[in-house]
């Protein structure tokens, strides 16, 4: 591309071009009776720019983790050149690690050639040079001998086996031959960065930042780094800890260049990702199957976790990749073994011999344990090549994509936090170690990075004051309250209720008396509970389905009609395998309200806690702001106001078949805005833009999401019509902004006016993404930064309208600010008060008494996909996708249909 015709768009204000019009898209053809009018342009959408920071609040100075970068070469430009490599015969090399050892090779062979250019390769097909290589495209021939990739062993080679080792080995370790095309793809001015800066974006503003972000990510490669995104993991065993289930957590380091107010920074972070445990293949196993001896291991599941993952063989040192184990065990495993014959004459003769026999008679390997276990297979699916189990030894750094057990999340969490000095400390080590002033490309690029902290200012705003019982009002303080000698602003009855036990072991008759105390005392009336379920023990082992069902004969031959609620005793804390079919059947066949819990240590605060959500799930409310008890919320209690939050949960990433669940939650009752309703549906599997928002069946059926929940906010609010629809979206990445205002506001608008063609409510959308690596320390302090902090300057984007927000009191490890995007406001909040808003919202959450560090209405989004994703069995699904990417592609499947709640609980805090 031309860089001429991208410099001179300053006339439009840097806006990126539209997007490209698919081909497939066929005009409509304008009604005949609207010929008077011209036809209307489909306006696309972008994010609209700041209008101004906020000044509330009290100022204080913070550090953040972003480094200033420096760039002098701005009249230079970066080239772009697509490669290709393939074998001698012409096949692509596909090999992941291949490439790179390949391109350093052209590096060094071809230096004159290449006229001395340091390249930055992205290990695929880009490469990139600053100014250009001598020729347009350029074509080499390198060869290279041992071809593995070179993560593990630093920089050291990976060791050469012994020659007798070496012609033993049936694998054909002999060099190979490689040619590499390098073509001219692009010229990006480096000018483009200076303008991003202005605030103008272009795609080669972004192609250049992609380029620096390539040069980090190959100096990590050149040190031997597993690269994960835009993170690199050194091979250290001081960065491993153990999470349980031969799966370590690996902590290393996150690093992105950004354009913010203040120039250009560097953020760097620390980063966490998981890896298999490495060393002998048996001790693996043994962890990840928690068993004691390889005698217990269950071979066919061991079989689909080792599957392409990387050995080295002893005593030979080489590496490969596993492809399977062999049918037998190693002692009775046979291959045809080619030997010279015994009278010398060259002839060869074949033997048939077992893997153990060869091992240990031929190679006089001693084997301690693999006799009688199935042996390693890195050969060809036609061709196999057996090794003994205890010779193959798992390579370091290799990625484990699987979804965590709770307890290896839980663990991982308790060994990766760092308190915010520590991990300043780290951060500072970093830059030294990585030390990019030395290297080449940034040099030649003229980038050089700062080493401190850059400071900025804070501001902290002041917790909004909120109502509980009898009339009193009361302010958090550090972001906390609680309900001593409180009674709750909106406490219900619980009339007809009883209890079930799906044998936990508890003092039912102490538990009821404590609760309905408890109750009494937040205002709560609490009845003697109808009865106590116990469970029939002949169904302790049964399947949860059936435990379930027998448990609902015995309540219905018992009690005289539906109860308004059940409390549910569950055996095990968490993943309770009950969980799901006990909240489907109550929610979604019959209409009950239910609260389960595991009553291990029952205390005054449990049992608080515990009416917390009862409350709320039965109508009432715990606490609310004192502004929208006088209604005072400004511009959402002077006209009616909806809030919508927005969020989709998809599978783990190795599982590709899980369809992905959607949820949507509104507020009701208008002029409240702590009251909330959830709508949830499944998607086709990894699907981020949800897409049941507006289903048209026919010309008067409209099946989608927000139908439901606009009739539900116009008749909980006074048979009033929302003039202001205030959208809060979570999870979704910068490069998707465009999508959410272009495909789901649309679907949001259509249905609208399906329900009334004259009605146009006015749109606030704003995005809050929690997984982003910018941190705020306090500087000279040991601790986070207070709730409330709001930061919208010096780190913030330099057109976009985006705010960090600490609303909650970070007590462990270092707070994670949540980073709000205002993509559209057509009401027209200040920044004051749209911040003031978003804090207000940390508040009203029912669950807990703490301010939370996302608007609730996000949060409570994610806690309905993550229930109704329990009503569906995906378990057996997930068994079969291979960790390593299923084969299933996305969207291929018909989705199954999320169950539809009740009536009598559909609109009702169930989620709580």
């Amino acid at each position: 591309m031309d860089s001429l015709e991208h410099e001179g768009n300053g006339a439009t204000e840097g806006l990126p071009p539209p997007p490209p019009v698919p081909p497939d898209v066929v005009p409509l053809r304008a009604e005949p009776e609207h010929i008077s009018e011209p036809v209307k342009k489909k306006i696309v959408r972008v994010p609209i720019a700041r209008r101004g920071l906020g000044s509330k609040g009290q100022k204080i100075p913070i550090l953040t983790n972003h480094f200033k970068v420096n760039v002098t070469n701005v009249d230079g430009h970066f080239f772009h050149y697509s490669v290709s490599v393939s074998y001698e015969d012409g096949r692509p090399v596909d090999g992941k690690g291949v490439g790179r050892k390949v391109i350093d090779r052209v590096h060094e062979t071809y230096d004159t050639e290449l006229a001395g250019k340091n390249f930055a390769y992205d290990g695929e097909k880009s490469l990139f040079t600053v100014g250009p290589l001598p020729r347009n495209k350029l074509e080499f021939t390198v060869v290279l001998e041992d071809v593995t990739s070179n993560r593990n062993n630093g920089n050291g080679s990976p060791g050469s086996p012994n020659e007798n080792d070496r012609k033993r080995m049936r694998r054909p370790y002999q060099s190979k031959t490689f040619k590499v095309e390098i073509s001219f793809a692009a010229k990006i001015p480096m000018q483009a960065i200076a303008n991003a800066l202005r605030g103008q974006e272009s795609e080669n503003s972004q192609e250049a930042l992609r380029v620096l972000d390539i040069i980090l990510r190959q100096h990590a490669a050149k040190q031997g780094c597993l690269l994960v995104r835009q993170s690199f993991f050194h091979n250290d065993a001081r960065n491993f800890t153990d999470v349980g289930g031969g799966v370590l957590g690996c902590r290393g380091f996150h690093s992105s260049f950004r354009t913010t107010q203040g120039g250009l920074s560097l953020n760097i972070d620390v980063s966490t990702t998981m890896i298999i445990q490495p060393g002998p293949v048996v001790d693996f196993l043994i962890a990840n199957q928690n068993v004691k001896d390889p005698f217990q291991i269950d071979w066919a599941k061991a079989k689909r976790v080792l599957k392409n993952l990387r050995v080295k063989t002893s005593p030979s040192n080489a590496e490969c990749k596993i492809t399977g184990l062999s049918e037998k065990p190693c002692k009775e495993q046979m291959f045809s073994l080619k030997q010279k014959a015994k009278d010398g004459d060259g002839e060869f003769q074949t033997l048939e011999v077992t893997v153990y026999d060869y091992f240990v008679n031929y190679r006089h390997i001693e084997l301690r344990y693999s006799a009688d276990l199935p042996c390693i297979n890195v050969g060809k699916p036609k061709r196999p090549t057996y090794f003994p189990i205890e010779l193959c030894s798992l390579v370091s750094l290799q990625r484990y994509t699987k979804a965590l057990s709770t307890f290896q999340r839980a663990s991982l969490v308790e060994k990766s936090r760092q308190k915010p000095q520590e991990r300043m400390r780290v951060l500072t080590d970093a830059l030294k170690i990585n030390n990019y002033d030395a290297e080449p490309m940034l040099r030649s690029c003229g980038v050089s990075i700062g080493n401190n902290f850059t400071q900025i200012e804070g501001r902290v705003l002041p917790a909004p004051k909120l109502k509980v019982g009898n009339g009193e009002d009361f302010f958090p303080r550090n972001g906390r309250w609680n309900f001593n000698n409180k009674k709750l602003v909106d406490p219900t009855k619980i009339e007809r209720w009883a209890v079930v036990n799906f044998s936990a072991r508890c003092d039912i008759r102490g538990l009821v008396r404590d609760l309905i105390k408890c109750g009494e005392m937040k205002g709560i009336h609490i009845d003697a509970p109808f009865d106590v379920f116990e469970e029939n023990q002949q169904y302790r082992r049964a399947p949860p389905l059936v435990r379930v069902e027998k448990m609902f004969e015995n309540i219905q031959s018992k009690l005289p009609g539906a109860p308004q609620f059940l409390l549910c005793l569950l055996p095990e804390r968490k993943n309770s395998d009950l969980y799901g079919p006990w909240k489907r059947k109550n929610l979604s066949d019959y209409g009950i309200v239910t609260q389960c819990i595991a009553p291990t240590r029952v205390n005054d605060q449990y049992l608080t806690n515990v009416l917390l959500k009862i409350n709320a799930k039965l109508g009432g409310l715990n606490s609310m702001l004192a502004v929208e008890h006088s209604p005072s919320i400004p511009l959402v209690s002077k006209v009616p106001t909806i809030i919508l939050g927005m969020d989709v949960s998809h599978g783990s990433p190795g599982q590709s078949d899980i369809p992905s669940i959607a949820a949507v939650v509104s507020s009701r009752n208008w002029p409240l805005i702590s009251r909330y309703r959830a709508c949830v549906r499944t998607q086709s599997p990894k699907v981020e833009m949800i897409d049941s928002l507006f289903k048209r069946v026919s010309d008067t059926e409209d099946e989608g999401i927000i139908r439901e929940l606009l009739l539900d906010f116009y008749t909980s609010s006074g048979k009033r019509k929302p003039d202001q629809i205030i959208i809060f979206r979570d999870g979704v990445s910068e490069s998707q902004f465009n999508q959410v205002l272009n495909i789901e506001l649309d679907q949001i608008i259509e249905a609208c006016k399906f329900l009334d063609e004259k009605w146009c409510p006015k749109f606030v959308v704003i995005v809050a993404q929690k997984n982003h690596h910018t941190k705020f320390f306090q500087p000279g302090s040991p601790d986070n930064v207070p709730p409330g902090t709001v930061i919208d300057s010096k780190v913030c984007h330099p057109r976009n309208n985006d705010f960090y927000m600490c609303a909650h009191a970070g007590m462990i490890g270092t707070t994670r600010p949540t980073h709000y995007h205002v993509l559209l406001d057509e009401v027209g909040f200040s920044a004051d008060e749209l911040q003031e808003l978003v804090h207000s919202l940390s508040y009203v959450y029912q669950r807990s008494t703490t301010a939370i560090s996302v608007v609730a209405p996000i949060c409570y989004a994610h806690l309905a996909a993550t229930q109704m994703g329990q009503f569906m069995k995906f378990e057996d699904a997930s068994e079969t996708s291979s960790s390593h990417g299923g084969l299933t592609s996305a969207g291929a499947v018909p989705v199954p249909q999320m169950p539809k709640l009740q009536e009598s609980v559909c609109n009702s805090m169930f989620f709580c």
